[in-house]
């Protein structure tokens, strides 16, 4: 296939087939032909606050639970808004601009973000991916509950990742601006009023 026709093939694509996302379950992310995700969110520890013993205790921890498991695959993504873009945005602005005025109210704006962001320094979500194949429908919750008992076993907070989760997950990654709390699984579905 030559690159125009791979172009062309990729802008006939839908936007759920760019992103490799089919469906989104109660539970786990279904793709096209990369098996269904399933996330299981770990809370993070502030190391900065642990002894050193601590800190090796928790390495050890998470290396046990990555030889215990193969199949387990690591993520790690901002949980809130990137402001970096913003930011540039507004130093430019404030380079370029003559007036005083105008150039303290972008570096009050610059200012503002600035402080947002140290806020959410900690905003970091940690995930554990656990990618399902072939599994037998009856054998997967069993399989599931295992892991996150061991995640758990092992000293960590973790919750498996459910509808509203993984929307806000893929919100966060693709967009990185995060403005709702709940998200619509059709565009425009708060505006349709459904009746009798």
């Amino acid at each position: 296939m030559s690159r125009k026709e791979k172009k062309t093939a990729k802008q006939k694509l839908s936007t759920r087939q760019l992103i490799n996302t089919k469906a989104i379950t109660d539970y786990s992310l279904l793709t096209y032909g990369h098996g269904e995700l399933v996330y299981f969110i770990i809370k993070p520890t502030n190391i900065s606050v642990l002894s050193e013993a601590s800190i090796a205790a928790r390495i050890y921890a998470l290396m046990t639970v990555l030889k215990g498991m193969a199949e387990i695959e690591m993520l790690c993504l901002n949980s809130r808004e990137n402001f970096e873009d913003n930011k540039r945005f507004l130093r430019n602005r404030i380079e370029q601009e003559d007036n005083p005025t105008v150039r303290k109210i972008l570096e009050a704006d610059l200012t503002f973000l600035d402080r947002i962001q140290v806020q959410m320094a900690t905003a970091r979500e940690f995930l554990i991916v656990i990618r399902l194949r072939d599994e037998k429908p009856n054998e997967v919750f069993p399989y599931l509950n295992r892991i996150e008992k061991t995640l758990r076993e092992q000293g960590f907070s973790v919750k498996r990742a459910e509808k509203e989760d993984i929307k806000r997950i893929l919100a966060v990654y693709f967009e990185q601006n995060v403005t709702t709390e709940k998200f619509e699984d059709f565009d425009g579905e708060r505006w349709v009023i459904f009746g009798d």
